[in-house]
């Protein structure tokens, strides 16, 4: 407990000094400003300025983040954007584009700044010329969080922080990368990305065949998993862009991600923590036009290696949608496409996020989703759920997040949601919950983030919380990104 009450004291402490810069930044209309380059992102994302500009833009002083020309010198693309403006601001927030996954977004020049210290180190070698040259970039992170819960087992079905009442090393992650230049229209081009992922998060990133022994055998709390491997194929005549994603990549629906600095808030929302994670295989995604994009792709199942009993082929499709004035995006998904009977994880899944922007400093993200699957085995579920030797199951859940930008280093992040567990499969209570959510994301620097965040939820139709025995659950969570 002395070791929980330093975390909570830290992070409050953390959190009242940020409220003067925050103050002084809304002020003084953000005088402390952080230039407008992308974070790193599950899904590879550019540069984030709210306006293309073509002039060369001058960089505060103060800035704790790299100008264009200094990501120029390292490298990166420089053309101009070959697509509507970002959607919003990256920095403060983990992305500026409008979703879409399975590729990096078409059009979209890579002025990313991972010029942490990997890559600071690497620019004094021999190496570092050889990175420049050919765009490659190595970089990470590592995430140490911590809760204090009303749930003294665990905080089962809320994740990632599912050990209640202590401090965890989340994840340590190592990307080597190459984005394809996408704004060119002359040649194709190509990408890669590898990201090997440890930590106790690696409880729900698991693949089955994928080193998975340590968790679905062992059920080791902390383990490895390689979590992404994937080469990209840029095609610049087919549409107004094509790009050709092979090899395991994080399921395309969803505004969260499995990676840390990816997402709006520490703890992940219900309907995330149990829908698909990752698939093996091939995804085809093709610019129409600045409005329309379409997706077309085959696994070979859902969370699970080529080579493993239980290998479904697995269709996907999806279609992006962007408004003309650029606030709104629709981004429906078909994740999973089989005839659903029963295998490993072989839920068939449906998404549909709807995305919209107020203005400039708030903008909302709505998100819902259908899984069903047949042909389930009776001792697969809660016990008294299926009057026969198999039944069918599904669920549905919508969660929305509402943003609201406070400054550069600063947003805050109100999430909530409805999820029904009909026959409880995913969560093992057949159950309907809701859940309640407010952080704060701030960045001391561009290396050093900190989330704090409270949380209550509620299961309505039987006790699902603290190993079944409550229905509410009160969590004060927090964590700490070090990016190098």
């Amino acid at each position: 407990m002395n070791i929980l009450r330093s975390l909570f004291v830290i992070a409050i402490i953390a959190t009242i000094l940020s409220i003067p810069e925050i103050a002084l930044a809304q002020q003084a209309n953000d005088p402390g400003n952080i230039s407008n380059t992308s974070q790193d992102n599950s899904q590879t994302t550019p540069p984030n300025n709210s306006k293309p500009t073509s002039q060369k833009v001058e960089e505060p002083t103060n800035s704790h983040f790299k100008s264009q020309a200094v990501n120029q010198a390292l490298g990166q693309q420089s053309e101009p954007a070959r697509r509507v403006p970002a959607f919003i601001d990256s920095p403060p927030f983990p992305s500026g584009e409008h979703l879409i996954g399975g590729t990096s977004p078409i059009g979209a020049p890579d002025t990313s700044n991972y010029d942490y210290f990997l890559m600071k180190t690497l620019s004094r070698t021999p190496a570092g010329d050889f990175l420049k040259k050919h765009r490659i970039k190595i970089y990470g992170w590592a995430d140490v969080g911590g809760n204090v819960s009303s749930s003294t087992h665990n905080n089962f079905p809320a994740a990632y922080p599912v050990f209640s009442n202590r401090v965890d090393l989340d994840q340590v992650v190592l990307n080597i990368e190459r984005i394809p230049d996408t704004v060119q229209t002359d040649h194709p081009d190509w990408g890669f990305r590898v990201s090997n992922f440890y930590g106790i998060d690696y409880r729900f990133t698991t693949a089955k065949g994928y080193f998975s022994n340590q968790l679905l055998k062992k059920n080791r709390q902390y383990g490895y998993d390689p979590i992404l491997f994937y080469f990209d194929y840029y095609l610049p005549k087919i549409g107004k862009g094509t790009n050709i994603r092979v090899g395991r990549f994080l399921s395309i629906p969803d505004i969260e991600a499995q990676l840390a600095p990816d997402n709006y808030t520490y703890t992940h929302s219900l309907l995330y923590s149990y829908d698909i994670y990752t698939q093996t295989g091939a995804v085809v995604s093709t610019k129409l036009n600045n409005q329309w994009t379409v997706q077309g792709g085959l696994s070979v199942g859902n969370d699970i290696a080529p080579w493993n009993h239980g290998v479904k082929p697995t269709g996907l499709a999806g279609l992006q949608w962007i408004s003309k004035n650029n606030k709104d995006s629709i981004y429906l998904v078909a994740d999973s496409i089989n005839n659903g009977r029963y295998a490993y994880n072989n839920v068939q899944q449906y998404n549909a996020t709807w995305s919209h922007k107020f203005n400039e400093r708030i903008h909302t993200r709505t998100e819902a989703l259908y899984m069903w699957e047949r042909d389930v085995p009776a001792s697969k579920l809660p016990t008294g759920i299926c009057s026969g030797s198999s039944c069918f199951i599904n669920e549905w859940a919508i969660v929305n997040y509402l943003l609201f930008k406070l400054s550069k280093k600063n947003f805050l992040t109100i999430r909530n949601e409805y999820m029904n567990d009909i026959q409880g499969q995913r969560t093992g209570y057949a159950t309907s919950y809701s859940s309640h959510g407010i952080g704060l994301t701030h960045w001391f620097t561009s290396w050093l983030g900190f989330r704090p965040e409270f949380r209550y939820e509620h299961s309505y139709d039987r006790p699902a919380y603290n190993n079944g025995t409550r229905q509410n659950q009160f969590m004060f969570a927090t964590d700490l990104i070090v990016r190098f």
